[in-house]
């Protein structure tokens, strides 16, 4: 007589001598899942101090309840909108300049025929990556000091008045957007190389056969091949369009460019921290994911209405 649990039985066994056939497999999904278990959603705990009274010495469950409002005071706060709005220009501009970029240098480098050559612009291209944000600041403290820099030097060369970029709100949007272009351009291609490297070479060939020019074959058959990745990318850029990053937009801040350098982000690292004013801080946070998190349904719903390709 067959035992009753005997499939149930079985089916753990197998269970445990596949777990035991694949454990460095295993091990290896386990260590960036633990990361973000750690990083990413135990903290999700802390959303709370923007509902609360929040002090120390009572902790986040301790502290008395303040309700939505913090929520209320962001709209009453001076500049507040005038943050978003630096946000939200930087986001934009740094996604017009830097979503293309990398797919025009990796159809470029898809085209070289030259090997040797293509690996130097790709090692060139991808160094700034692993530059750190603090010296990547520096270099552009330097080059464009009015007194000492590069291109003050430059302009005295052509008998022009040297310009403070660095001390003028109306440049530091530009300046930040194009220094992230040179330093995430040739990390950023190498998606779209791995991309281009699985189209079907019989393509090219009947494209070839059919005349077809390079141009041609860079619209016909290597754009549609990236599309798919673009779409993924452009969803998961909106994700993060208010999340602009914090260290190198607070290195490169100053008095002077104040005015188009003061983000969320450093704005709610001077109210929590500098301030210790946690709970107004956190609420100012959790209003900018809600938000990313809007955008990221939005154009995630967009995209599986216009294309084939979503994230869910």
């Amino acid at each position: 007589m067959r035992q009753p649990h005997a499939y149930p039985r079985k089916s753990r066994v197998s269970a445990v001598r596949k777990w035991k056939r694949h454990w460095q497999y295993y091990l290896l999904v386990a260590l960036p899942l633990l990361y973000i278990l750690i990083f990413k959603y135990i903290p999700m705990f802390g959303v709370l101090i923007a509902f609360k009274e929040y002090n120390v010495v009572q902790g986040i469950l301790g502290s008395p309840w303040a309700g939505l409002d913090y929520f209320k005071q962001i709209f009453d706060t001076p500049f507040i909108w005038d943050y978003f709005k630096n946000t939200l220009e930087i986001s934009l501009y740094g996604m017009l300049v830097g979503f293309p970029a990398p797919i025009a240098l990796a159809l470029a480098l898809n085209e070289i025929r030259n090997g040797r050559f293509k690996k130097t612009v790709q090692m060139v291209t991808y160094a700034p990556y692993f530059i750190s944000t603090v010296v990547i600041v520096s270099i552009l403290i330097v080059n464009l000091s009015p007194n000492t820099g590069l291109m003050s030097s430059l302009f005295r060369s052509l008998g022009l008045e040297p310009i403070d970029f660095m001390g003028k709100p109306g440049w530091f949007t530009s300046i930040y957007v194009w220094s992230d272009v040179w330093q995430f351009v040739g990390y950023g291609a190498i998606i779209y190389i791995a991309a281009l490297a699985g189209v079907n070479p019989e393509l090219y060939e009947a494209a070839k056969v059919d005349g077809a020019t390079r141009r041609q074959k860079i619209v016909h058959i290597d754009l549609p091949s990236l599309v798919p990745v673009m779409v993924i990318l452009l969803i998961l850029n909106m994700g993060n369009v208010m999340s602009v990053g914090f260290e190198k937009m607070y290195l490169m801040q100053n008095p002077l460019n104040q005015a188009s350098s003061e983000v969320i982000s450093t704005y709610v690292y001077k109210v929590g921290l500098l301030e210790t004013n946690f709970s107004f801080s956190a609420a100012v946070g959790l209003l900018n994911s809600v938000i990313n998190f809007i955008l990221l349904v939005l154009v995630n719903f967009i995209a599986k209405k216009v294309s084939s390709t979503s994230l869910w």
